[in-house]
């Protein structure tokens, strides 16, 4: 489970969530607002409402008990919420998150806005979770809200990731999530503002990699240099560049240099061949044994590849860059972690926002009653949902 302190603690990104109660007849599934003018019509009851995931996932609920708790506050009435696992805890497949029990009337118009809240958030933890776990030695950055349908989305998949790393930490000792990409959710990771140094866009704009470091080092003069190298297809000859350019930074640790190498070619210098010779240098076991397509690929194919990584860091060391560090994105979910971790490969941070879940329709949170008015009943084949 996470830090209740910490969470606590942090800027409250979920007090004014969305929807408010004046925008939920618009959202909200039909068949539940009928429901609601039928029980008006023909009475209230108490019921009690099992919410589930058909997949092993981490619990993650404040975003969407939060936003419950400030609608029934508007509506002037209590409920009774039981959870089954603290946030961050796994939840296995078919097991209820919680309970929720109080009135069908107030609470049946409720269940569409609900469950868009904690789904994909339960599935984010689990991956961000897996992720620093492969990969404890490593930082990592959420990069993920480009990716994202939008603000509220966005707020909830930070949430996840920061669940996931805590959760992590818990059980051994990682570096994990240190921040993400804007301002809105950097409280979540103690930060008072978004991490991140510059896109492709900016080394376009100033029309060499060197010349886009010295622009951003102008302007934020006072912070850490993190310089991305592959604009160019030139990661070693642009990255040796910097480093020689920003001497200083490199000695005091201040300069990291990005990897983020498009999957279509090779780092520079680099092929098949030269890739395993890489590896068979530098983590021989990662080459050892069967590996699927996909793994190998992580391991010594196209884009931001453990043998790419290998090979930028070795070219740092023989050049005395030693303190230089390296920060790789493209593709970072929980596969391609685990492949990192086969080779240590000698990363110092991640950028990733593929912790979002990558197959939606594992994202579904799903809401039964098992309970009318004191007696038990659901539908058939969900009697699972009742628990002993």
């Amino acid at each position: 489970m996470v830090n209740r302190n910490k969470i606590k603690n942090s800027k409250d990104i979920f007090e004014n969530s969305r929807p408010n109660i004046k925008d939920l007849p618009s959202i909200t599934d039909s068949y539940f607002t009928k429901s609601k003018s039928i029980v008006s019509k023909f009475g209230d009851t108490e019921v009690t409402y099992a919410i589930f995931m058909r997949r092993p996932v981490l619990s993650a609920l404040n975003p969407a008990l939060k936003w419950l708790d400030n609608i029934l506050k508007d509506r002037n009435c209590k409920i009774n919420v039981k959870r089954f696992f603290e946030e961050g805890e796994y939840v296995g497949a078919g097991e209820p998150l919680a309970y929720i029990s109080g009135s069908f009337f107030n609470l049946v118009d409720l269940e569409t806005a609900l469950l868009q809240k904690i789904g994909a958030t339960c599935v984010a933890a689990y991956n961000a979770k897996s992720m620093v776990s492969s990969l404890p030695y490593a930082s990592f950055l959420a990069m993920d809200a480009r990716h994202c349908a939008g603000t509220d989305m966005a707020d909830l998949m930070a949430y996840g990731a920061f669940v996931g790393s805590e959760s992590a930490k818990k059980e051994k000792d990682v570096v994990g999530f240190i921040g993400c990409a804007t301002d809105r959710t950097a409280s979540l990771f103690d930060k008072n503002s978004g991490l991140g140094t510059m896109p492709h866009a900016l080394v376009g704009y100033a029309g060499t990699t060197l010349e886009a470091a010295k622009m951003y080092h102008k302007t934020f003069p006072n912070e850490p240099l993190t310089v991305l190298i592959d604009y160019f297809g030139k990661e070693i000859t642009d990255g040796l560049s910097v480093a020689r350019y920003f001497k200083n930074l490199a000695k005091e640790g201040k300069l990291s240099l990005r990897l983020d190498t498009h999957g279509s070619r090779y780092l520079e210098g680099l092929d098949v061949a030269g890739s395993y010779n890489v590896l068979e240098r530098n983590a021989p076991d990662s080459i050892r044994g069967y590996r699927t397509e996909q793994e190998l690929r992580y391991l010594i194919g196209t884009g931001v590849s453990a043998a790419s990584v290998w090979r930028l860091r070795e070219i740092l060391n023989d050049a005395n860059f030693q303190k230089v560090k390296i920060v790789a994105s493209s593709g970072f979910g929980p596969e391609k972690c685990k492949v990192f971790s086969f080779a240590n490969v000698p990363v110092d941070t991640i950028g990733t926002g593929s912790y979002l879940p990558s197959k939606w329709s594992e994202t579904y949170a799903t809401a039964d009653i098992v309970s009318y008015g004191g007696k038990s009943m659901v539908k058939l084949g969900r009697e699972f949902l009742f628990k002993k």
